[in-house]
């Protein structure tokens, strides 16, 4: 159950009983301080000029008009007309015994939308590097987040399979083969392939040539320049899945949705653009000058849709992928991760496709930009030597830090189960470092920290998961055996049934945002909570009672349960054992 939206609904009928105008705020928070209730209403000092009363005497009109009979067992105006609301151990404790009970925690689904995500979207003609990640990451969580909450989610990887850069590729590559060389072990380092078909471009007069006429083949539907480009990218789309499934992400290679799947609807998003005079011809190019993003001086900005040469751009398939996703797949939202310096790009592709009613007005469309990727020295990430780093050799590396660490640990694992472990903590450190962080801002990448077991990370929250079961193993008993009254009347106990009650709330404004570091920062409180709870609340001491036993195994199960969930939907693996 949602909480928060029960509350409201609650308090929304208060105010038009008391007779708040339709349009009155309702402004409900969860309570940030102890002692200040679970919930705070702050809408009485909004309402004193309306109703010509004084906040107080609106809250306490409030007070007596709704109904929270069964979920609050107290509330009490504070301030200048706080309402703190303090939810009911019986209500808790009923939440928290649906929680074990429910395979979705007690969620409740709601009618759902259809989402299109557009995400990860690498250029096939390069392997995945650094730059990758937070697309990857970031896309995937949201989507696990939208699916588990009922949404129908169409995943889109728009990938770089087309441009002028594939003739070099192409030219390069076709040699290859003439030399009897195999497609995959040609193409086996894609880096290495690509940095060789540019040198031979910029030195080699007939190669360059050859290139050239390449891109005339390819882009006019060549069948022998078609057939070597879809070798070429089937290669290429392999790479990409081999680091998909190290990062545990749930793109596949029927999602893929490249830059060449929209080549027959170029010429239309032209030809409909220049028939409403949206586009027009400047210097040989398709041009829309759009006036709402103009500067200081009133330029209006520039938004090339076509080349001088005929050739189009980012900006046209874009807007096919807008008319697409928005017609064709009838989305009510449509996101799209990518960094933050493509957000002028993106503001532009929306204004001119909703003129040009690429768009219906019920569909969304969200650009969810994010910060970047830095090294030590405040700059984006690289090798010492200066490079991109591949994707995969960061993975690589993750989990040979994570196996040094996991072996110096005291423990009772196989060294198959240890390896296990250290891929799980390694690949869930790296995902988890990155997701932790809120969406928009840049971070500093750094071993140390996300692989410590203390603090906001991956394997804090892989830990605590692990040692919630060890309890169940100590005392002898299945989390699914539970049954009898549930108490929360110790104030940890109550701190965590109330954490765990607000776990929909956290996955509501991950879907509503896009924002996957508020499950994270949900984790790692309720992980605290129950730290805290465990130390406070003996579960397994001889002096315990069988009913307190009984009780706090079971809001340890729920604890657990949620833990496992929440780590499930950011990606992150759990364990049995550590």
């Amino acid at each position: 159950m949602n909480i928060h939206s029960l509350l409201l609904t609650k308090f929304k009928a208060a105010l038009v009983a008391i007779g708040a105008p339709e349009d009155a705020p309702t402004p409900l928070t969860q309570a940030t301080r102890a002692g200040f209730g679970d919930y705070q209403f702050n809408g009485a000092m909004a309402l004193a000029k309306a109703l010509k009363q004084k906040p107080r005497d609106i809250a306490d009109s409030i007070v007596a008009a709704v109904e929270l009979d069964g979920i609050a067992e107290k509330l009490e105006v504070a301030g200048p007309g706080f309402i703190n609301i303090h939810l009911a151990q019986e209500f808790l404790a009923s939440q928290v015994a649906n929680i074990n009970t429910s395979e979705t925690l007690g969620y409740e689904k709601f009618e759902p939308q259809k989402v299109v995500v557009d995400y990860s979207s690498p250029n096939l003609a390069k392997e995945m590097h650094v730059g990758h990640l937070r697309s990857t990451i970031i896309g995937d969580a949201v989507v696990k987040t939208l699916e588990f909450m009922g949404n129908d989610v169409i995943r889109q990887n728009h990938m770089g399979d087309w441009g002028t850069q594939f003739g070099m590729l192409l030219a390069h590559f076709s040699d290859k083969l003439k030399s009897n060389e195999v497609a995959e072990t040609a193409l086996s380092d894609l880096e290495e392939f690509y940095r060789a078909a540019k040198v031979r471009f910029d030195e080699e007069e007939d190669f360059a040539n050859r290139a050239r006429e390449q891109v005339v083949k390819l882009q006019s539907g060549d069948a022998d320049c078609m057939k070597l480009w879809q070798q070429f990218i089937d290669i290429s789309i392999a790479h990409s899945e081999d680091v998909y499934q190290k990062l545990g992400v749930t793109l596949s290679r029927q999602d893929v949705m490249g830059e060449s799947a929209y080549n027959d609807q170029l010429a239309d998003v032209i030809a409909k653009l220049k028939e409403q005079g949206i586009a027009v011809e400047d210097q040989g190019a398709q041009v829309v000058f759009i006036e709402e993003l103009a500067d200081k001086e009133g330029n209006p900005a520039v938004y090339i849709v076509q080349k001088s040469g005929g050739g189009y751009l980012y900006s046209t398939t874009d807007l096919a992928a807008m008319r697409y996703r928005s017609f064709d797949l009838q989305a009510d939202r449509n996101l799209i991760f990518t960094d933050a310096r493509q957000a002028l790009h993106f503001k532009q592709t929306e204004i001119v496709g909703r003129k040009a009613g690429f768009s219906r007005p019920e569909t969304t469309y969200e650009h969810c930009p994010f910060g970047m990727m830095l090294g030590a020295d405040g700059k984006p990430f690289k090798t010492r030597s200066g490079g991109t780093i591949k994707l995969a050799d960061l993975l690589d590396e993750a989990v040979e830090r994570a196996e040094k660490l996991v072996l110096a640990r005291e423990s009772d694992l196989t060294e198959e189960e240890s390896k296990e472990v250290a891929r799980k903590v390694g690949i869930g450190a790296v995902k988890y470092a990155d997701l932790s962080k809120n969406r928009t801002t840049d971070y500093i990448f750094n071993w140390d920290s996300m692989l410590s077991f203390e603090g906001n990370t991956a394997p804090y929250l892989q830990y605590a998961y692990t040692r919630i079961l060890s309890i169940f193993r100590k005392a002898g008993v299945s989390a699914t055996e539970l049954k009898g009254d549930i108490s929360v009347q110790a104030p940890q106990e109550k701190v965590l049934a109330v954490k765990l009650v607000q776990f929909q709330e956290a996955l509501q404004q991950v879907a509503n945002e896009a924002t996957p570091h508020v499950l994270c920062t949900y984790l790692y409180e309720l992980a605290s909570n129950f730290m805290s709870f465990y130390e406070a609340c003996p579960i397994l001491k001889a002096d315990v009672s069988e009913s307190d036993k009984n009780s706090r195994l079971q809001l340890a199960a729920a604890t657990a349960k949620t833990l496992k969930l929440g780590l499930d939907l950011l990606g992150i693996d759990t364990m049995e054992k550590m």
